[in-house]
């Protein structure tokens, strides 16, 4: 099973970067979780961000924002969309399903026409 978050949306911020105070580094990142086995492949609800300065390559912590960070974090927050969780059924999946059902008509078949 293949969990892995994919990123959905990346914001650049304009505010000074706690660490290195350059102010065309920080990249806000919005991810969603992604899961994929041999037999469906799901998006969830989890939702994980982050604070990227592309300047200094580090990331910067909640504790370590400003409350111009902080306000604009709370305000892309609100506009963020998340993709919907849903469930695609792979073919394998599929091809299960119907033998599985075709396997239960035969029997009911075979039982009810033995009785006749």
């Amino acid at each position: 099973m293949s969990e892995k978050f994919i990123t959905i949306k990346e914001f650049a911020l304009n505010n000074n970067c706690p660490e290195c105070y350059s102010k065309d580094g920080l990249r806000l990142t919005f991810k969603q979780k992604f899961i994929e086995t041999k037999f469906y492949k799901s998006i969830t609800k989890d939702i994980k961000n982050s604070i990227i300065c592309k300047t200094c390559n580090t990331t910067i912590y909640p504790v370590q924002w400003t409350d111009d960070i902080d306000r604009v974090f709370e305000y892309h927050k609100k506009a963020f969309v998340p993709k919907k969780p849903s469930t695609f059924l792979k073919k394998l999946t599929w091809i299960i399903i119907i033998s599985v059902v075709v396997i239960i008509v035969t029997v009911l078949f075979l039982l009810l026409y033995n009785k006749l």
